[in-house]
């Protein structure tokens, strides 16, 4: 069979899969236009979901969280720190409520809180500079020290394969914070790009932030 003939088999196979998935009577996740996973007020019972198409062979994975990014909450207003600068308000927090993994003299280490893979840190100067090139000698060396030692953190703790580590300075190189400088150090696994987020545009994270904090924070080398 040609790759093409295969192709348009397993997409029937999909599509006779949700028919019977739509079928009257027939049990399932998508049955009878329920929208499952929604059950307001403690009813035993889902609400019904009125609405339009046709069934198909995909499934889908809701993630409203999402919104807050997409909506650009807690970004900053500005470019001054008074301008609601998440990194200038991050330091005043306890390590806990504000994802810090670990505090430094002139940098600090905080998880980055949309996440390309599990364990994603930033490293951030607490003065509120742009580029990298306003930052005095001390923070240089700091920022570099605190960037060792989160991927030293990152492999005890989960066994990281590699890393991508870098900056975006500037919004036309792609910084969502464009104001307050930040180093990422992303950890990477052989096999973690895979259709999810290639074709599903979707990251699946396997813990959450808060367990995965205390986690580094442990794993987290004195020198």
């Amino acid at each position: 069979m040609t790759d093409w003939r295969a192709c348009r088999a397993v997409a029937e196979q999909g599509r006779a899969a949700a028919r019977r998935r739509a079928a009257p009577g027939r049990a399932g996740p998508l049955r009878g236009g329920l929208r499952p996973g929604f059950y307001p007020g403690g009813m035993d019972e889902p609400n019904h979901q009125e609405g339009v198409g046709d069934p198909d062979g995909f499934q889908r994975l809701w993630t409203p969280h999402r919104m807050a990014y997409i909506k650009g909450e807690n970004k900053p207003t500005g470019t001054d720190p008074g301008d609601g600068c998440p990194f200038c308000r991050i330091p005043t927090l306890s390590d806990e409520e504000g994802l810090i993994v670990a505090r430094g003299d002139g940098v600090y280490a905080v998880l980055n809180l949309y996440p390309y893979n599990g364990g994603h840190t930033l490293v951030c100067p607490y003065r509120h500079v742009a580029d990298y090139t306003e930052l005095d000698t001390h923070e240089t060396a700091e920022l570099a020290e605190f960037t060792k030692r989160t991927m030293t953190a990152l492999r005890k703790a989960s066994g990281a394969h590699g890393f991508n580590v870098g900056m975006n300075l500037g919004t036309v190189a792609g910084a969502g914070i464009a104001a307050h400088l930040h180093q990422h150090i992303v950890p990477r696994w052989g096999g973690d790009t895979n259709f999810m987020p290639v074709v599903g545009q979707t990251k699946v994270l396997p813990q959450l932030l808060s367990d995965t904090r205390s986690m580094l924070a442990e794993a987290w080398p004195d020198h």
